[in-house]
């Protein structure tokens, strides 16, 4: 089987293979040990490698390269109108000599392939909707476009779509799906008992944006600790607010209190799961919120806004925390957890929730899709 896909995802070349962000890579090695030949259709970065970029692995792949487009300017926009008819070509060829269409879903080379792919009703396809699905969401035009295109059964023939978390009123089309990070070999100790009596550990990993909210988590670990609650934050992720959280951390003595570890590898960020108890990620929107999931994998509590799938996560806050995106409000309902709730049997659930999604169970779900 000839295998595409589409993404919108940035790729670097290092020594004649092919990376990109770590998970990412580590899903799509998945699907594409089961295809016999593999074109990606791209945007290609000249940078180096880092700590969080992972090679794919396949013998016969091919690379396609295409530029990134963004609409971030009038002048970023014009360039990127210009590049559309070169892009959709591209696109197009790809599809016609391939025999499944696998698009990566939203973003904007995500919308051209959805456009594109009306074209082939008989292929075979799938696409991975990694971003919030809730319609109720309030979200960019193109992003609203690309769910109404998937979702519906006219204009998409012979795909399936996979989103996070069940939604009622679904096209036949639109199936419930999950993200894997870690193996059945990694499953430890699953009735192992945190102990919450102590200082209490927090984690935030994600990207350093206003989207991810990381000065709120700060935020709150210092309103904890002048509740006499002692917290500590390792911040684990790179973004263009580091610098600036930076300063406010100086600016408010909170060295003794937060980290930040900018990225590591999987080995280091498994080591801080298992020595933590919360998990903060209070995003603005998120598809699959991978951090919460991987600290669950090993206990650690979540603490989480309401947004795409968190609810039916955190089963409506047996097995997590959630909050409203305000520093009071957010800091007095953990708070009101850490002196009234069990903590002990919200970790356990939480545990036993994440390890039920193994990269195991991802393939063998796969297998079923290609």
């Amino acid at each position: 089987m000839k295998f595409l896909i589409i993404t919108y995802v940035n790729h670097k070349n290092v020594d004649k293979k092919y990376y990109a962000y770590e998970p990412y890579v580590k899903e799509m090695n998945i699907w594409i040990n089961h295809v016999d030949e593999v074109e990606i259709v791209a945007p290609l970065d000249q940078g180096k490698k880092d700590a969080i970029d992972l090679a794919y692995k396949h013998d016969n792949l091919i690379f396609t390269k295409i530029p990134s487009i963004k609409f971030t300017s009038i002048l970023s926009s014009l360039k990127s109108l210009l590049l559309l008819p070169r892009i959709i070509w591209v696109i197009y060829k790809a599809c016609k000599r391939t025999d499944h269409i696998h698009l990566r879903s939203p973003g904007n080379i995500g919308l051209l392939g959805c456009f594109v792919q009306i074209i082939f009703p008989n292929k075979s396809k799938t696409a991975k909707y990694s971003g919030n699905w809730d319609f109720r969401s309030r979200q960019p035009v193109s992003y609203r476009l690309q769910k109404w295109i998937l979702s519906n059964e006219f204009l998409t023939k012979n795909m399936k779509v996979l989103v996070y978390g069940i939604w009622p009123n679904q096209t036949k089309n639109i199936l419930p799906f999950f993200t894997a990070s870690f193996s059945k070999k990694e499953i430890e100790n699953l009735r192992t008992i945190k102990d919450f009596n102590g200082n209490l550990k927090f984690v935030f990993v994600g990207s350093l944006v206003q989207g991810k909210r990381p000065l709120l988590a700060i935020q709150i670990i210092d309103k904890l600790n002048k509740s006499g609650i002692h917290s500590t934050l390792s911040i684990f992720g790179e973004g263009k607010l580091k610098n600036e959280l930076q300063e406010y951390i100086a600016e408010n003595d909170l060295n003794r209190f937060i980290t930040l570890h900018g990225n590591v590898d999987k080995k280091e960020l498994k080591s801080a799961y298992k020595q933590s108890h919360f998990v903060v990620l209070a995003s603005k929107s998120e598809g699959w919120p991978k951090a919460l999931a991987e600290g669950m994998f090993y206990g650690v509590i979540p603490i989480a806004t309401e947004i795409s799938c968190v609810n039916w996560m955190l089963d409506y806050g047996r097995r997590g925390i959630i909050i409203e995106p305000e520093l009071v409000s957010a800091t007095n309902k953990i708070l009101s957890t850490l002196r009234n709730g069990n903590l002990e049997s919200m970790s356990v659930a939480s545990q036993q929730w994440s390890q039920k999604y193994t990269l195991e169970k991802f393939e063998q779900e796969i297998t079923k899709l290609i």
